[in-house]
């Protein structure tokens, strides 16, 4: 079978359902994380509550994707690239907030940077991304219920 007509018939299979089924998967899967980071901030585990963050907005940004391409989101983990797989349209604060954020993904997992990134992480370097990563997350969430999404140009 062509790669054309298998693409083809995955595509037919992939239903309104099963669309909602994975916006609603990756949308709790995203609140699930936020709890989580909240909570790791409460306790002063500063880096971790920054790697959830990161986890939370990176799961809010897949459920976009699969709500405006109607298929699974990529295996990726840059925030920047999968907000703009959407055409989602945001401020330079925004964009520059994501990319910050990305870096978190990478400091907290790898232990390159993991030593640097824990002493870096004290409570006053994580205020300044606490309440803009909650917020981000509420103005994702809100909109994906709202179906307030980018216009459908293109399918990755």
């Amino acid at each position: 079978m062509s790669q054309d007509v298998v693409s083809f018939l995955y595509t037919a299979m992939f239903t309104a359902q099963k669309t909602q089924e994975l916006i609603a998967y990756w949308l709790e899967s995203s609140r699930e994380k936020l709890k989580t980071m909240e909570s790791l901030y409460k306790t002063k585990r500063y880096p971790d509550c920054l790697f959830f963050g990161h986890l939370a907005l990176e799961k809010a940004l897949k459920a976009f994707v699969v709500a405006h391409t109607r298929d699974h989101a990529p295996y990726i983990h840059n925030l920047v690239r999968l907000a703009d797989l959407v055409g989602l349209d945001m401020s330079t604060e925004t964009r520059n907030l994501l990319a910050q954020v990305n870096e978190f993904n990478l400091a907290a997992r790898y232990p390159d940077f993991r030593l640097e990134f824990y002493r870096v992480c004290t409570k006053r370097y994580v205020d300044r991304f606490y309440k803009p990563l909650i917020h981000l997350h509420r103005e994702l969430c809100r909109d994906i219920k709202q179906k307030k999404l980018p216009k459908r140009t293109h399918k990755r």
